[in-house]
This record gives structure tokens, sequence and C-alpha cells, in this order.
């Protein structure tokens, strides 16, 4: 018990702060490197950046583990410098071929063409705007009963969803190109660490919105294995390869994270 209980205590906390780090440093030092950001998706910064923001008013009136509110912090920081060095070495826009049948995809459609702007200002506003209008909910609601509680579901549900554009694109393709085992090995690990430390942990440390969406994006992780052991990582049709430009197979959720590496 003493072992577990150090394990729990420094080695897991530790493991959650550096978890940003580790998860997508190869990608930033790959995109530099190759001078392009061809094939990665700029929704991972996205989805990272308003979750992990959320997470620090959450913090204001949760007041959960410190781990978690360190790793929101890093997470922050690496999502920055992911998204300008995206930004900086991102390709010309690629045309989008309509499927057979002539409507353009939904994936490719977005209201005000958002987070798909051919400037970098636009994206940059977008984050300090968000910011912006936390804070003045914070000033106007942050004692209000039940509004800390709904930050936290809100930025724990839109980071729980990351993985599912990439499961999504597996079951179309019936193929998982591009996703290695090792990866997958990560994402487990991971996961097992967080449970542990969300449930071994004292209740008052750890809200129940961490847990619920933990376990949530532990089973989407766990699927997406069964998914490689039934679709394996062979070729797929040439066809859905070119439906959108050559990278259809690289914008489904965290697979892109490694991307070019």
């Amino acid at each position: 018990m003493g072992i577990f209980h150090w394990l729990i205590t420094h080695v897991t906390p530790l493991f959650l702060v550096t978890s940003p780090l580790t998860s997508y440093g190869d990608q930033i030092h790959s995109m530099h490197r190759a001078r392009s950001s061809a094939g990665f998706s700029l929704d991972i910064p996205l989805i990272m950046l308003v979750a992990s923001i959320l997470k620090i008013f959450y913090w204001i009136g949760a007041r959960y583990d410190s781990a978690l509110l360190i790793q929101a912090l890093v997470m922050i920081v690496v999502q920055v410098v992911l998204l300008y060095v995206a930004l900086t070495h991102r390709p010309p826009p690629l045309h989008i071929h309509a499927p057979a049948g002539g409507a353009p995809s939904m994936l490719s459609a977005r209201p005000y063409n958002f987070w798909r702007w051919d400037d970098a200002r636009p994206y940059w506003l977008f984050i300090g705007y968000f910011a912006g209008a936390l804070v003045a909910l914070q000033v106007l609601l942050g004692t209000a009963p039940g509004y800390s509680a709904l930050l936290g579901y809100i930025a724990l549900a839109i980071e729980a969803t990351l993985p599912l554009p990439q499961i999504m694109a597996n079951h179309q393709r019936k193929c998982c190109r591009g996703f290695r085992v090792s990866v997958l090995g990560n994402w487990l690990l991971g996961d097992t660490f967080k449970m542990v430390f969300f449930f071994a942990k004292g209740s008052a440390d750890i809200p129940w919105a961490f847990k619920l969406c933990g376990v949530f994006q532990a089973c989407c992780d766990s699927y997406l294995g069964v998914q490689y052991w039934m679709y394996g990582s062979g070729e797929m049709p040439v066809a859905a390869e070119e439906s959108k430009g050559g990278v259809v197979w690289r914008e489904g959720g965290r697979e892109a994270e490694w991307v070019g590496s």
C-alpha cells in the first residue's frame, strides 16, 4: 500500500502535468523541421485550448487538485505553440471535392468558415475574445450556484469528444491507416494513470466531472483499440483516400497529432 500511495501522490501527478509535452512535443518538432503542417488538423488545438481555458475558470469555483490545474496551464502553453507552428507552416488551401452525389461533406462545411480562416489573425482573436468573455462571465456569474460546475462539465465534455472524429474516420474507411500500436499503448497507459488518479484520490480533490468524462474518453480509446484489432492498419481504397484532397485519413481526431513524424 505504501508504494501504491507513493505512485498516486508523486508519479501520477507528474505524468499528468508532463503529458501535454510528451503528447504534442514531437508534433511541434516534426512540423517545424519539415516546414509544413500538411495533414495536421487545426481542430486539435481548438478543442484543447477551449477545454483547458474553461478548466482554469472551473478551478476558481471548484478548487480541484492542483496537478490538474497545472496540467491545464501547461496544455494552454503547448497548444498555443502548436497552433502558431501549424499556422506558420500551413500549406496553401486544398480544393475540397464533393463526394459522389454532389453535396459537400458536412465535415468541411462550417458557418462563416469557422476555424478555416486563411489569415492567422482571426485564430488569435477568437482565443482572446473567448478568454475575455469568460472573465466577464466570471465577474457576473462567478458566485451563482452551479455556474462553476457547468463550466467543468462543458470543458471536460469538449475534451472527451476528441477521439470521436478518429473513431468515425476509422469506421468509414474500415481502416486504421496511420494509427500506430505504440500510440494506442500511450493513450491506454494515460487513461490508466488518469483512472487511478481520479478514483484513488479523495472525492473532494477530484470532482465527478473529471471522473465521468475521463471514463468516457477511456472507453473511446479502448474502442479505438478494438477498431485496430478489427481493421488493422492496411491500405484503404484509393477513392476514400482522395475524397478530401488526399488527406482525409489524416484529419480525424487525435491521429493527426503524430502525422509528419
